[in-house]
């Protein structure tokens, strides 16, 4: 299904990815670098929207921008554990969701991983736990 878009929506979509998603004009002076910059503005603007349309679909009140905002602290980091050998173990986790946080993932149909593989090849000074 094709949606049609007014042109009202347009420039609120713009609006959008200056406010909301913090997307400012850049001056970029190579092609390939203002290319870069207008597709991580366009998808950005898609996800923005693919949440709305989920959210309304899961039926929630809650709007994309409050969602975002509430999952902000949801974030991965890197644990690097040397080892007495000399060599490291290297651990990626999440950090644990709020209740509040967990009911949105819940609605939206999301599951975090307790931990991150990373599938990175390892040098022969670290082991990857």
């Amino acid at each position: 299904m094709v949606e049609v878009y007014s042109v009202a929506e347009v420039e609120a979509a713009f609006r959008l990815l200056k406010s909301k998603l913090s997307i400012r004009p850049l001056f970029h002076q190579l092609e390939h670098r203002v290319k870069a910059h207008i597709l991580a503005a366009f998808l950005g603007y898609a996800l923005w929207v693919t949440l709305k349309h989920l959210l309304r679909r899961k039926q929630s009140a809650l709007p994309p921008a409050r969602v975002l905002s509430l999952l902000a602290s949801v974030q991965s980091a890197g644990i690097i554990l040397p080892t007495t050998d000399g060599r490291e173990i290297r651990i990626r986790r999440v950090t644990t969701p709020t209740p509040e946080q967990n009911e949105r993932l819940r609605i939206l149909g999301i599951g975090l991983p307790e931990r991150l593989d990373l599938n990175l090849e390892c040098s022969a000074n670290s082991a990857t736990a």
